[in-house]
């Protein structure tokens, strides 16, 4: 297998440095067109780098011309004599119909989709019918850059209504994502400023950074939250995190460590926390808990949520809240930006929450959830592998950990499940600090999930275990 020193990298990053590595083997010819590179996972595991660093040095290599992937086979070197041999083989690739992951997988325990079963599909079209009568003119007009002022109204009432939340409408800025509002950010504090993640944490969060020429440093996330005494030993600026339900460990960050996160923030005018509570809504035990926002008397905190959760994950629409000191200087910057959600959307939005049904939606789901999670723990723990399982972090948000004493290593796990057609994920796979990362621990997503499906998963999941440990 191919391998790389990684002392004396000087100032690149260890992703940087991957990559002008390989791009040297490849311009030099030590590797010709058509090597197929290692997988992603076995790279990582040989050079002792995480498997996110390994992926951002082959996506920079795809984005030059120097790699291309082909879905289910692999990375391979491209000829740089016959692009457009490439190109069609990437046409093709695409044109290919993908395999039905229901057909795939008894169950998929690393999705964040939701049952379509579910969606209000009823209340909706009569809401759009509604809107599409009543809004003639509004949805042919084009919103303003932070939204139509209905969404914002109602999103402004659910807030106060429900996570005692103060917020001018004005404040509030709709964007098509999360990842949307991400780049949007960036734009408005500067590139200049140090973006710090979590980790282990979203990997997608640093790649959008990244993405968008913004220095980004990976933060320890502890028992109770991120590491305060990291963002200062780092100089970060601007300090992204999820207190009320970590992804994907789950911890709830408490009350004193809040305050001491805010506290941080406070001691110098270019810092910011950008608090993502992207479930906040599904707490199953006990009440919600408080946000920063909430608790911010001195205009540090960006919060930002999404309807992905709580409504489906294929509506891309989001929203954050500004301090007011932020809100002048968006609309300096970034009001020639056209709101990317539909008019039409937002309207319906505005009115599904207005009339109530929000607040029963949620509420519904939430019941469901509840099962779905009480039922999953049971048949784990209800099982004979009860005494080699541990399960945590379920009270709050779709998913907890379940932490296994088995011996052998993650990917092997996860190899043994996939053969069984149970997608799994290990809380591994989101660590940037390969020497802090935990094994045999699980990330246990529900929410697409089944009764029939979680039985089926968890007498897998059983056999497999048992099988490892000869019981």
């Amino acid at each position: 297998m191919l391998t790389y020193s990684f002392a004396n990298i000087g100032s690149d990053s260890l992703y940087i440095h991957l990559y002008k590595c390989l791009k040297n083997d490849i311009l030099s010819g030590v590797l010709s067109p058509g090597t197929k590179l290692p997988s992603k996972r076995s790279f990582a595991k040989n050079l002792g780098i995480s498997v996110i660093t390994v992926e951002s040095a082959y996506e920079q290599l795809i984005a030059e011309g120097y790699v291309y992937s082909i879905a289910k086979k692999g990375f391979f070197i491209a000829d740089m004599q016959e692009g457009s041999k490439v190109s069609q083989i990437l046409i093709e690739d695409i044109r290919k119909k993908p395999e039905d992951s229901e057909e795939k997988y008894i169950a998929d325990f690393t999705s964040n989709a939701t049952l379509s079963a579910h969606f209000p599909f009823s209340i909706w079209s009569k809401l759009l019918r509604d809107v599409l009568n009543d809004f003639q003119k509004g949805i042919m007009d084009n919103a303003p850059s932070g939204g139509t002022v209905e969404l914002r109204d109602s999103i402004s009432k659910h807030l106060h209504a429900f996570r005692g939340m103060h917020v001018n409408p004005s404040q509030i800025i709709i964007g098509a994502g999360t990842e949307n509002l991400y780049s949007q950010l960036v734009q408005l504090l500067g590139r200049d400023k140090c973006y710090g993640v979590e980790d282990p944490g979203y990997m997608k969060i640093s790649k959008i950074y990244k993405s968008n020429a913004a220095k980004c440093k990976f933060i320890h996330f502890g028992e109770d939250g991120i590491d305060i005494s990291d963002l200062e030993r780092q100089k970060i600026n601007v300090a992204h995190t999820s207190p009320s339900h970590h992804f994907p460990t789950g911890v709830v960050t408490p009350i004193s460590k809040r305050y001491e996160l805010l506290g941080w923030a406070s001691k110098s005018d270019d810092r910011y926390i950008i608090e993502d509570d992207y479930d906040s809504e599904f707490r199953l035990v006990g009440k919600p808990i408080p946000t920063l926002q909430s608790i911010d008397t001195t205009e540090k905190v960006i919060y930002m949520n999404t309807f992905s959760k709580s409504l489906s994950s294929t509506m891309r629409i989001s929203y954050m809240v500004l301090p007011k000191s932020l809100v002048t200087l968006y609309y300096e910057k970034l009001a020639f930006y056209t709101c990317p959600v539909t008019t039409l959307t937002q309207y319906s939005l505005a009115r599904f929450i207005d009339r109530g049904y929000f607040e029963k939606h949620i509420n519904r789901m939430r019941t469901f959830y509840r099962k779905q999670r009480d039922f999953l723990v049971s048949q784990i723990r209800n099982s004979k592998i009860n005494e080699f399982a541990t399960i945590s972090e379920e009270d709050a948000g779709l998913h907890f950990i379940l932490k296994l004493n088995i011996k052998c290593d993650d990917d092997e796990f996860i190899r043994r499940m996939e053969r069984r057609r149970i997608k799994i994920s290990a809380l591994s796979e989101f660590c940037h600090n390969m020497e802090e990362k935990s094994e045999h621990c699980f990330v246990m997503n529900y929410s697409s999930l089944t009764l029939e499906q979680i039985r089926e998963a968890v007498s897998e999941i059983v056999q497999e275990v048992s099988t490892l440990l000869k019981l």
